[in-house]
């Protein structure tokens, strides 16, 4: 066993895998490559080959072709205990016939250590998820939060050069969820082990990951990092997957985007065609009653409602027969007579913020 830090972090390089259903194909030819250490998630709404994808590298799934290499070692044909891999499963599948410890344990005993230093681990391990003297309870004096952190604990107690989680949190409310989130990632960077987890919620993958994977029928549509997969999106698919979003078609000739005759200022230089505008709501602001600057591109509108949400109000407006939204900070509504259904209004989009991608 390991001390707190592993240093047998180790690489995946997945090359073309694929895996068919009869005329279903579940992956589709995808290939990534997960760095020794890092935390990648695999996201994608239902049926995406998310977690076909996830049970291939565990080994409970044989693709139809490809490769699955693990520390440079070909593992496609390896069961799933003999891949060192720890799993975390959607409803934790913990033991409820056994204590918590024993629970921990279990791998453990599968791999013939003594009882002594079973135990060793095990109490090792409760401290690490902020669970220590818990070994002795049974599973169903746990709560939702408490389980999932044994079933981590059960997942890491041997030290697995992957750690693979299948919707880990999917079973908490959405307080807990985002604690448990940022909890994850802070053991993860303690234990620096290699970690592929599978999710559908977009705020989860861009809070724990160093990487995501979107996945869309069976296909890998970008990976990459939080950041970039919001403000670059490399598709109309991605750019509505993460985040909310709305698009207004352009067409670029000679060098000059336009939407609805309008000129536009962009960040990067398109080539000639049909294009669609990305518009995030949080990236539009309330435009003055001046001339709007040099790199910015101004939108005027109907207003057909404002919508107050708590901390913001989400305006929505009318522009050229298309519909848009902005997220405004809720301090606009004080005294702001201008948001009336009926009114017109601008909003304004710095150019660094406009982004083409390309028309569905």
């Amino acid at each position: 066993m390991t001390s707190e830090a592993s240093s047998g972090a180790v690489p995946v390089a997945i090359e073309r895998l694929s895996k068919h259903y009869g005329p279903v194909r579940a992956l589709d030819e995808v290939s990534l490559t997960v760095e020794p250490g890092e935390f990648v998630t695999l996201l994608g709404p239902s049926g995406s080959g998310k977690t076909t994808l996830l049970m291939t590298i565990a080994g409970f799934t044989r693709p139809t072709a490809g490769s699955i290499r693990i520390s440079g070692q070909e593992v496609v044909r390896l069961p799933p205990h003999k891949r060192d891999v720890g799993m975390v499963f959607q409803n934790y599948a913990l033991f409820p016939h056994m204590s918590v410890g024993d629970n921990i344990a279990y791998p453990l005993k599968l791999r013939g250590l003594p009882k002594a230093q079973r135990q060793a681990e095990v109490e090792r391990v409760l401290d690490l998820v902020q669970l220590g003297g818990y070994g002795g309870r049974r599973v169903d004096q746990l709560s939702g939060g408490q389980r999932q952190r044994i079933a981590l604990a059960r997942a890491i107690v041997f030290a697995p050069r992957i750690l693979l989680m299948d919707e880990p949190l999917s079973a908490l409310d959405k307080q807990l969820r985002e604690r448990m989130q940022i909890e994850i990632r802070r053991l993860h960077d303690r234990l620096d082990t290699t970690t592929v987890a599978v999710t559908h919620d977009q705020r989860e993958a861009l809070t724990m990951s160093d990487r995501v994977a979107v996945l869309h029928q069976g296909r890998l549509m970008q990976f990459d990092t939080p950041r970039a997969l919001y403000e670059r999106p490399a598709s109309r698919f991605v750019a509505e997957f993460i985040g909310e979003s709305d698009f207004l078609p352009v067409e670029v000739d000679g060098g000059v985007a336009r939407f609805a005759g309008q000129g536009l200022q962009l960040a990067e230089a398109p080539a000639a065609g049909e294009w669609e505008l990305l518009l995030r709501p949080e990236k539009l602001v309330l435009a003055n009653g001046t001339a709007p600057a040099a790199g910015i591109n101004r939108f005027v509108g109907t207003l057909r409602d404002a919508v107050f949400q708590g901390e913001s109000v989400l305006l929505t407006l009318q522009v050229g027969g298309h519909e848009i939204h902005a997220r405004l900070p809720n301090r606009h509504l004080a005294g702001h007579d201008a948001f009336e259904p009926g009114a017109t209004l601008g909003l304004d989009l710095h150019a660094a913020d406009s982004r083409l991608v390309a028309r569905a």
